[in-house]
């Protein structure tokens, strides 16, 4: 006979292997099944309906759809207040997330019904365009939170940000004792190194890994390899900063990169609940 002990520790047990399950295989990918069920409904309703012309934005099964993705965009939208609130159980984050992913998906379904492929210069077409402006920036979240984590933490190795800026602190040190018995041009490009921020670039390099203004990138070719003992021994080190600012930038790239799709999906959001407020508005009024 199981004891209570028996059956926390079961309970712990199939919590601990839910938490390590993917939020998009939540439940056996009941949210992809929900929205697979919800576009299947929408296309055949859609294809089975005898009218003509077929059915557009301003017919009955226009609207139907138009109220269904409404529904469905302010629900999704709620996503950023749940994530501030703590639970377990059916509505959990896993489970709202994994239904904000497959429902959005669904919306360009739902919502391509809905305009009947009407498009035009108007604010029907804008929120139409705001929504998929959305979901391929979630789209790209998705991927993104999927595979980058992995790929920071590769990088990173046993390292956190704050080793790797020690190993810069720790190399400049050396750097600044070993380029005393250089000439002037040797000295002037070290000390254009230990002067230069190791953040100096803005978002655009972080993204691209490109940075022509690098100080040790020009340092290492202006101070050879082989020369005196003094030279080659700051061009070791300024190599080894290198690879140890290769190294951090690659960190701020993947971190960019992990961000970089909320300064888009997150306005695009509030712009797209903006434009179907105009959208809803003006259909009753010209209705």
């Amino acid at each position: 006979m199981a004891t209570a002990a028996d059956n926390r520790f079961r309970e712990d047990e199939k919590r601990r292997d839910a938490d390590h399950i993917s939020f998009l295989k939540h439940r056996g990918f009941r949210w992809l099944w929900m929205a697979l069920l919800l576009c299947a409904f929408s296309i055949i309703g859609y294809a089975l309906i005898d009218q003509e012309p077929r059915p557009n934005g301003g017919s009955w099964y226009g609207y139907t759809l138009g109220t269904v993705g409404l529904l469905l965009i302010v629900w999704l939208s709620m996503l950023g207040i749940r994530k501030r609130r703590i639970s377990e159980g059916a509505w959990s984050l896993k489970a709202w997330t994994s239904a904000h992913v497959y429902l959005g998906l669904a919306l360009i379904v739902v919502g391509t019904l809905h305009t009947g492929f009407q498009i035009g210069w108007n604010v029907h077409t804008l929120a139409y365009v705001l929504m998929l402006i959305v979901i391929i920036s979630g789209i790209y979240g998705v991927y993104a939170y999927a595979a980058l984590p992995k790929e920071l933490s590769a990088n990173r190795g046993d390292k956190t940000g704050g080793d790797m800026l020690d190993t810069i602190a720790d190399i400049d040190r050396k750097l600044e004792s070993a380029a005393q018995p250089l000439g002037r041009a040797g000295s002037d490009l070290v000390i254009g190194v230990l002067e230069q921020d190791v953040f100096y670039a803005g978002a655009f390099s972080r993204l691209t890994g490109s940075y022509p203004g690098c100080a040790t990138k020009r340092a290492l070719a202006g101070i050879p390899a082989t020369g005196s003992d003094a030279e080659i021994r700051v061009h070791e080190l300024l190599t080894a900063r290198a690879e140890q600012l290769a190294q951090i930038r690659r960190h701020l790239r993947i971190k960019a990169m992990l961000e970089i799709w909320l300064f888009i999906h997150i306005p695009a959001t509030i712009a797209l609940l903006a434009a179907l407020l105009a959208h809803v508005i003006s259909v009753f009024y010209y209705w």
